[in-house]
């Protein structure tokens, strides 16, 4: 079967194409440094000829919040019309677990909307939202600097390994679509401030992570549910601690 993954050179692309060509399947990593370009449609309907599903997981260059709305908006347009016009069957993308409970950050509006033109397109689709990876838990707590304190939020978060996520990705584009949103999550629920102490135990990081439920995330405050998923996701199988133990992220110099 011919898979087009649409950010395939990516992170989570990178691993979900590998994953399908494990497969046997024809997975085609699309991506502007291979030629096919989402925003400028190059190279998208020789992409999408004889495909029968596009797994989204391209990512926005900027993360001001009109260019990252106008990125996802017109990527995902041009998408669905270029799977139209070539009668691809099954359009999944990959969004975010609480998007719509933290309207203050651009970039989760921007998925919001992404979702909303995906569901009113008419194309059989499949929505797989998964929560913060391991892999951007010291982004998190770089952005939650005051002074020379890591000022973070109490609240609840089950974040999981890219791997888990490429895993999802692979399962849910080799089945008939859903018309419906999933969901995915780590194995663990645990406080946002006791999750950066780990990662800071685990690299020697000596900055002073303090809880304060006041603490915004990226422009919101948070509360228990804001981070977690709904009821019966779909589980990654990796520990944030086995996480770091294979793949140990290195303090900041």
């Amino acid at each position: 079967m011919k898979i087009v993954v649409i950010g395939g050179t990516g992170l989570i692309g990178s691993k979900l194409v590998k994953n399908l060509r494990e497969r046997g399947h024809d997975a085609v990593a699309a991506s502007p440094n291979t030629g096919v370009n989402s925003i400028t449609r190059e190279g998208l309907a020789e992409a999408m000829d004889g495909a029968q599903v596009v797994v989204d997981v391209a990512n926005a260059p900027s993360w001001e919040d009109q260019a990252v709305l106008e990125f996802f908006e017109t990527s995902t347009r041009n998408l669905l019309a270029a799977e139209a016009a070539a009668g691809v069957g099954h359009h999944v993308a990959l969004s975010i677990v609480g998007s719509e409970r933290l309207p203050a950050n651009g970039y989760f509006r921007a998925k919001v909307a992404q979702e909303n033109l995906i569901k009113a397109s008419g194309q059989p689709f499949t929505l797989l939202r998964a929560t913060q990876f391991f892999e951007f838990v010291g982004g998190i707590a770089q952005a939650a600097m005051v002074g020379d304190e890591v000022r973070l939020s109490p609240a609840l978060i089950q974040p999981m390994a890219s791997d888990d996520v490429a895993a999802a990705l692979t399962d849910v584009a080799l089945a008939a679509p859903l018309n419906a949103t999933v969901e995915v999550a780590g194995p663990e629920a645990l406080p946002l401030d006791e999750l950066v102490r780990r990662l800071f135990r685990a690299t020697d990081d000596t900055r002073k992570v303090v809880p304060d439920v006041h603490a915004r995330y990226f422009g919101d405050v948070l509360d228990d549910q804001s981070l977690t998923p709904g009821s019966n996701p779909r589980l990654g199988a990796i520990r944030f601690e086995d996480w770091l133990a294979q793949s140990p992220p290195q303090a900041p110099r």
